[in-house]
């Protein structure tokens, strides 16, 4: 009597059934795999069209070049596919992917779980052709009625009605609604050339026509696609390292959301979810937004293709790099060198939102508008001017200018600064300054604390801090755990300007501070600090994070709100401003300024 073998043969409906649970995770997974094939096929136009947030219909037609009727049946085999050959040897390289699609696996593992209907024609026949497979079963090629030119069209019905457990991990119609929108907008930015349509069966959702190509057609893509006010607020990239180039377009930090949600990643055409890609952005920018603060940015990565494998997985959303740090470092770098080169852009994207809320009484509006100071083009200064004296030398805010001494003393014209001249400090919070063409709202703190920030960085970068002795040293109750812990940092601190040293049980004395500080609230800024390191990892030095140190030494050796500045103070405060890099947001990514044009003024009184 024969053993019964313990290893068994799957039948060819479950494997497929196994594959689509890799490649059909819901209905926008299908819309996915069918619209890149439809890419693949050299489609100008792809239309899609579902119901139901995709479980009873999805359709997917393009005007591609089609399939015969002998190609039918082999498209619906699994691991059948026309994207790849082999070369003269006979090998067939992976590694050498030029098409979205590879795998094989798509049709017949939509197939497995609905019932597929696919309709194909080609420019040379009389006449289209249509296969269906429902629940694994393929039947028989037959005619169909023809539709324009050339191309196909596929409709899946009752998606996983072959397994219906899997209907459960279906989320709302609502939510499967916006993961295929999500999915078709990441598929029409990645393709400006050609048009997409997207209608839920009630309406149509979402329609772009195709652009040309080139940087024009790819930004009125961007624009269609994530609206007016990202092309309005966004930086062009375009950098190339080592056969790697970069391309896309970055939110400016004050253009941010709350989520990473839309940071949309492609590579070499491909839309992916990229775990390193994500953190190089948020590297990028962390010297300008707070943690709960994410830029928006569209970007495109392109490299030979045997330096990148997109066959990680079945869904081919995951890629890996072979070298993934020349990849996080161009892209840190680009973002970095186009913020940069931003100047006081980074700030201006907030007027119309300013006036929309006192249009509206509050009710929020989109940030939006590159609405620059009149004449702005940013210069570093090499040197300070001399007649600029710096706030954090110590001017006292008690002392004020009359009018007649301050207009003998500066004569200030507006039209030569891009900021205006100050004109008033209202609630001894913001510098109101007039500019040629209009007003500047500045918020004191925010602007200050941005300027003593990037004093630091050019410090630590160049000789260090200077310190200046405390006459008196503070000291500081901690607790026994957080003064252990700030302690334990000290020589990297006294790198930064700040001297401490233990005092007693749980205490730390402060015996110097950064000279560029000027009077600060030590205290404060000690209590910070502990905080901040409770939550770094104790692994982690402080230089690399540094930025987030700085930051809290910045946020309290800044002018206070509620401190009263004269006449010279803020006009110097302007002057510094003009003269330092990302002075348009504060180190946690909100505005420091707000430009209003008189046109616009003039509009809230209704006269214009």
């Amino acid at each position: 009597m024969s053993e019964i073998p313990s290893i068994r043969r799957l039948p060819t409906e479950t494997i497929n059934r196994i594959a689509a649970g890799e490649v059909v995770e819901r209905p926008a997974s299908v819309i996915k795999e069918l619209a890149e094939n439809a890419v693949d096929a050299g489609a100008q136009q792809i239309d899609i069209r579902y119901e139901d947030g995709g479980r009873t219909y999805i359709s997917v037609s393009d005007d591609g070049k089609g399939m015969s009727a002998q190609e039918l049946p082999i498209a619906v085999e699994r691991h059948a596919t026309s994207k790849l050959s082999p070369n003269a040897a006979g090998e067939w390289d992976l590694l050498n992917i030029a098409t979205m699609g590879f795998r094989g696996e798509a049709l017949p593992s939509i197939g497995s779980v609905a019932r597929l209907t696919l309709t194909s024609q080609t420019a040379n026949s009389d006449s289209a052709w249509q296969i269906s497979v429902e629940g694994g079963e393929v039947g028989k090629v037959k005619p169909a009625p023809r539709f324009g030119l050339s191309g196909t069209k596929v409709e899946v019905r009752d998606l996983f009605y072959a397994t219906p457990a899997r209907l459960k991990f279906l989320k709302s119609e609502r939510s499967e609604s916006l993961a295929i929108s999500d999915t078709v907008k990441r598929l029409a930015m990645a393709n400006p050339t050609i048009g997409f349509s997207l209608n839920s069966g009630t309406r149509t959702t979402f329609r772009v026509n195709a652009q040309p190509k080139g940087e024009d057609g790819h930004l009125s893509r961007m624009a269609a696609v994530l609206g007016r006010e990202f092309g309005d607020n966004a930086l062009p990239i375009d950098a190339e390292r080592e056969g790697i180039r970069l391309t896309g377009f970055a939110g400016l930090p004050t253009y941010s959301r709350g989520n990473s949600l839309h940071q949309y990643l492609f590579v070499n055409g491909r839309p992916v979810k990229d775990k390193l890609l994500h953190g190089a952005i948020r590297g990028a920018y962390q010297d300008f937004l707070a943690r709960n603060r994410y830029p928006v940015a569209a970007l495109f990565v392109d490299l030979p293709m045997t330096h990148v494998d997109v066959n990680v997985h079945p869904a081919k959303t995951e890629v890996r790099f072979r070298d993934p740090n020349l990849v996080r470092g161009l892209i840190v770098s680009a973002l970095r060198h186009a913020l940069a080169g931003a100047g006081h852009r980074a700030s201006t994207t907030v007027s119309d939102y300013a006036l929309g809320k006192i249009q509206s009484g509050g009710t929020s509006l989109p940030l939006q508008g590159d609405y620059r100071p009149s004449g702005y083009q940013y210069r570093p200064m090499e040197r300070p001017d001399p007649q600029i004296q710096p706030l954090v030398d110590g001017f006292s805010a008690k002392v004020e200018e009359t009018q007649a001494d301050y207009h003998a003393q500066h004569r200030p014209d507006p039209e030569q600064n891009p900021l205006g001249a100050a004109r008033a400090q209202v609630h001894e919070t913001y510098i109101v300054a007039q500019t040629a063409d209009g007003i500047v709202i500045v918020d004191q703190h925010a602007a200050h604390e941005r300027l003593v920030y990037e004093r630091m960085k050019q410090a630590m970068s160049g000789q260090g801090v200077e310190r200046q002795a405390l006459l008196i040293p503070d000291i500081v109750d901690l607790g026994e755990a957080d003064a252990a812990r700030v302690l334990s940092r000290a020589e990297e601190l006294a790198e930064m300007g700040l001297m401490i040293e233990p005092f007693g049980n749980g205490a730390i004395a402060v015996r110097e501070t950064p000279a560029l500080l000027g009077e600060m609230d030590v205290h404060g800024l000690i209590r910070d600090l502990a905080d901040d390191l409770s939550a770094y990892d104790e692994a982690l030095s402080l230089k690399e994070r540094f930025e987030d140190v700085c930051g809290t030494m910045a946020c309290h050796g800044s002018v206070r709100s509620g401190r009263r500045l004269n006449a010279s103070e803020m006009n110097a405060l302007l002057r510094q401003m003009e003269a330092t890099p990302h002075s348009g947001q504060c180190n946690h990514g909100r505005p420091t300024y707000v430009e209003l044009k008189l046109a616009d003024i003039e509009k809230l009184f209704g006269r214009r």
